[in-house]
């Protein structure tokens, strides 16, 4: 199966490629798709010189095109040579970011996260043997649509559908979990709904290795957290676990399921602190179709506090792939 490039934050909607009826049946298939969206949109311009098409990186790549662009990094699909010319997303730092230690680290960091990641579900990572000319890292090319974009198309989305996505979700973050890795910033830009009806979890920039020290949010800026999306913890500059990205999973749910985000401000960061002390409004009084076990699995997977919520993505997994027994407080 092809596959789409990882993306950073704000950039991710921009860089899909618009996909047909999924052609192999995968867990998904029949989920709505972007087939009639537009290829890419919004990539907007390079924020510094970029590779042309054609361009040979170490003798191996052959650069197509650009698909993605953030404050952080170039993300171009490829040609690689030593694998039939078959297409992969090749990630390129900026000049800045390299040149900043603490940016670069966090590249480097991402870069290794995700050599480490060997499950379906989660970018597949593919090694450049050589010695490079220039960081960047490689890894497989998706062939799909973000779920922000399915969401853009159909919301709400039917609840049989959200649930089968969030169970997707939830199967492909369970063994990252398991590995020590918790993700950070879970999106709808940052899951991408693949042609073979599959889904995949991408943009390892904000991840961070359980018990590395890295688990703390490094600073409450739009460069380093998606406010609308973030759990308390992070709001709090706390340390996060498995339990932060089960928050983030439960507020995708509730956008799937209701049409808009649990919590709405003009100022993003003003609306990320409203979930450190409210509670969302009820998923039900926005769209009364959504059941009333869907609506419990939505509340306590976005409780405030982390002790409350689902434990693991596998027990988060467990409720969707069975709300009929769900019990309704």
């Amino acid at each position: 199966m092809p596959d789409i490039p990882a993306v950073e934050t704000a950039s991710a909607a921009a860089q899909v490629r618009a996909c047909p009826a999924p052609a192999a049946a995968g867990p998904l298939a029949g989920i709505a798709c972007c087939q009639d969206l537009p290829e890419r949109e919004g990539l907007g311009p390079p924020l510094e010189e970029e590779y042309p098409p054609g361009h040979l990186l170490d003798g191996r790549f052959v650069i197509r095109e650009a698909i993605g662009r953030s404050a952080m990094a170039t993300i171009y699909r490829a040609e690689d040579r030593e694998a039939g010319g078959s297409s992969v997303a090749v990630k390129v730092p900026l000049a800045r970011v390299e040149n900043d230690p603490a940016l670069f680290g966090r590249f480097q960091r991402e870069e290794r996260i995700v050599s480490s990641l060997a499950s379906p579900g989660l970018l597949r990572f593919i090694p450049a043997a050589r010695e490079k000319s220039r960081p960047y890292f490689v890894t497989e090319y998706l062939d799909g649509c973000t779920l922000a974009l399915v969401i853009h198309r159909s919301r709400p989305i039917p609840e049989r559908d959200a649930l089968r996505i969030a169970g997707a979700l939830c199967r492909a973050l369970a063994p990252m979990h398991e590995s020590g890795i918790v993700h950070c910033d879970l999106k709808p830009a940052n899951v991408m709904i693949c042609r073979g009806g599959t889904l995949c979890v991408m943009d390892f920039g904000l991840a961070s290795e359980i018990g590395s020290g890295g688990a703390l949010l490094a600073g409450l800026t739009p460069l380093f957290g998606t406010p609308e999306y973030m759990a308390p913890e992070q709001v709090r500059n706390r340390r996060c676990d498995a339990r932060t990205d089960i928050y983030c999973a439960g507020v995708i749910l509730y956008q799937m399921l209701t049409g808009v985000l649990p919590f709405v401000h003009e100022d993003p960061w003003a609306a990320a602190q409203l979930r450190v002390t409210g509670d969302p409004v009820a998923p039900r009084s926005l769209n009364p179709a959504v059941s009333p076990q869907a609506e419990e699995i939505v509340l306590r997977a976005m409780r405030r506090e982390p002790g409350e919520r689902h434990q693991t993505a596998a027990e988060l997994k467990g409720d969707l792939d069975a709300p009929e027994r769900v019990q309704v407080t």
